[in-house]
């Protein structure tokens, strides 16, 4: 990278913490203040500056409107998809990616176990709300008062005698699942089906997503299934990275080899 680029870019993350006169932006750059305002100039030009009344800059709204347009366009099915194959390789077990969407969660992705027994949901279904570790997830995200507006509307069917029987004990598990970053559904959707999930974050860390990897109990266990929870939680770590396009997670978890989409 050219010098001026490199010293074009260093100013928008100063911008960011605050508008900041000529000076200040010549100091934090190291260069004259004559080489800070032509830099400045360029990127005024472009919309990604604005200079205010008092004469300090600050971060243009052509920049949010970018970012924001950015965000928009980015399916986080596409960036997930070879993450999922390739947890999938590795356990074997079924692998869903879920969002929320108008009041729903659905659905989006599913790669297949490579075990004889296959599990009943579809891209594009609901998933069992009130249940669903993904669905768990996505609303514990939620802020408390719209957690609870929701959980109150819900109607809590009776699945299996390990379904969430009401609101009052959906908002705690949602509270748990808020507070650990993970979530399961130890048969409550399926008597003899297991699943573990994890969130997918975008770069605002408000979730976008969320990732599961489900069993029945004929392959393995409960306990054996949660053992797979820090591969699934490393899974959701890389995907969230790539989609936010942030660096190393707090983890430490290393982006999985992709392999090409078959």
């Amino acid at each position: 990278m050219s010098q001026t680029v490199d010293r074009a870019l260093s100013i928008l993350p100063l911008l960011a913490q605050g508008p900041a006169d000529l000076g200040q932006v010549a100091d934090r750059l190291g260069v004259h203040k004559s080489t800070a305002l032509r830099l400045l100039r360029t990127l005024h030009e472009h919309g990604l500056v604005h200079r205010q009344q008092d004469q300090r800059y600050r971060l243009g709204a052509k920049l949010f409107a970018l970012a924001q347009e950015a965000v928009e366009n980015l399916d986080v099915r596409d960036i997930a998809h070879p993450y999922l194959q390739e947890i999938n390789a590795e356990c074997g077990h079924t692998v869903h990616l879920a969002v929320r969407e108008e009041g729903e969660v659905l659905y989006i992705d599913k790669v297949e176990s490579r075990y004889p027994v296959r599990m009943y949901s579809r891209i594009g279904k609901p998933v069992a709300i009130t249940v669903a570790a993904v669905a768990k997830l996505l609303l514990a995200d939620l802020p408390e008062q719209e957690r609870r507006n929701i959980a109150e509307k819900l109607e809590y069917p009776h699945y299996t005698s390990r379904s969430t029987p009401n609101s009052g004990a959906f908002l705690k598990e949602l509270a748990v699942v808020r507070e650990q970053g993970w979530a399961t559904d130890l048969g409550g959707h399926e008597e003899s089906i297991n699943c573990i999930g994890a969130p997918i974050r975008g770069a605002d860390g408000r979730l976008v997503a969320a990732m599961s990897v489900s069993a029945p109990n004929v392959v393995v266990t409960a306990e054996e299934l949660l053992t797979l929870l820090p591969l699934v939680r490393r899974t959701a770590d890389a995907i969230s990275r790539e989609y936010s396009g942030t660096g190393e997670s707090p983890s430490g978890a290393k982006t999985p080899q992709k392999k090409a989409s078959s």
